[in-house]
């Protein structure tokens, strides 16, 4: 049972770990000396140093990109902290359900993030010059991981 309940704190770590990293570094979208978050567009040089940083657009769709990555991160902390908190009140046979509906909250808001930003990008996809940066794939990999964990969470069972 205590390598469980550690193999499920683990996970939930690494899903945090994903999450701050995608919405925290610059590489959603890289490319011809260009790297994007959600925050900045930055230029870079050959050698891969960082000359010119600005804010990124104010559109609404990006601002929807930024607040469901931050939701996402919020559901998951909450989580691990409801997590530990059922862990000690919770009951002899007692399910860990409102752990798991905010970890399923986390990996759904991190899909819609992605997915959001993914739509609003078509003609990316057809340029052959851009592509979406190790930011961008590790938020679509917290998606599932997310969701793993948020049922893990909902069929465990508290024991003795």
């Amino acid at each position: 049972m205590l390598l469980l309940l550690l193999g499920i704190i683990v996970l939930h770590v690494a899903v945090l770990v994903l999450l701050f990293v995608s919405t925290i570094v610059s590489q959603w979208i890289v490319g011809n000396g260009h790297a994007t978050d959600l925050w900045q567009n930055c230029s870079t040089s050959s050698s891969g140093n960082v000359h010119h940083c600005y804010s990124s657009s104010a559109n609404e769709w990006l601002q929807s990109v930024q607040a469901t990555m931050i939701l996402s991160i919020i559901f998951s902390v909450l989580s691990l902290f409801l997590f530990f908190c059922q862990l000690f009140t919770l009951t002899k046979g007692g399910r860990f359900y409102i752990t798991g509906v905010f970890q399923i909250l986390a990996g759904l808001c991190v899909m819609s993030a992605a997915s959001i930003y993914t739509v609003r990008h078509p003609e990316w996809h057809l340029n052959s010059d851009y592509s979406y940066g190790f930011a961008y794939i590790l938020a679509w990999v917290a998606f599932p991981l997310a969701l793993l964990s948020g049922v893990v969470y909902v069929i465990l069972r508290k024991r003795e």
